[in-house]
């Protein structure tokens, strides 16, 4: 029980943190600027000027289905550029699917890594005015992709 109530301790700081950093972050980038004037417009501020501030680069590479997902790749993200993982578990390395993480604990801490900045992506995106999941892979490290999917 005493360990429950830490970790639920722990995940609501977190998610609080979150808010705040991707809602102050967006909000400091974006005073001097004009409103976006569409989504692709804002997720090509995020690839570039929000993630340079945030992680000294560029995305590397930005995709879109043109129906309201967006994959940003970033083939070193700064924050796993240390970390390994046990190749035979690498490939199921989307950090959504339950079973792949309780396959490996190395796993499991790399995906844990990824949840602070897709908290910021989305909380900085819904500070926009745009309402989005994202989620992140890590099937070849040191890359990583963000996937942001806009809700209707």
């Amino acid at each position: 029980m005493e360990g429950e109530v830490s970790e639920s301790c722990v995940e609501s700081l977190l998610a609080e943190i979150v808010l705040v950093v991707g809602h102050q972050f967006s909000e400091r980038y974006t005073m001097d600027r004009p409103r976006f004037t569409d989504n692709l417009e804002a997720i090509k501020f995020i690839c570039k000027d929000f993630w340079s501030e945030l992680f000294k680069k560029q995305i590397d590479n930005l995709k879109t289905n043109h129906r309201g997902t967006f994959v940003l790749q970033d083939n070193r993200f700064r924050w796993l550029a240390h970390m390994s993982i046990d190749p035979s578990v690498q490939a199921s390395g989307n950090i959504q699917d339950p079973s792949a993480m309780a396959e490996n604990k190395s796993t499991q801490a790399t995906g844990m890594h990824l949840y602070f900045p897709c908290g910021i992506i989305r909380r900085a995106l819904s500070n926009l005015g745009i309402a989005c999941a994202v989620s992140a892979d890590i099937s070849n490290l040191p890359a990583c992709s963000f996937v942001i999917r806009i809700k209707a």
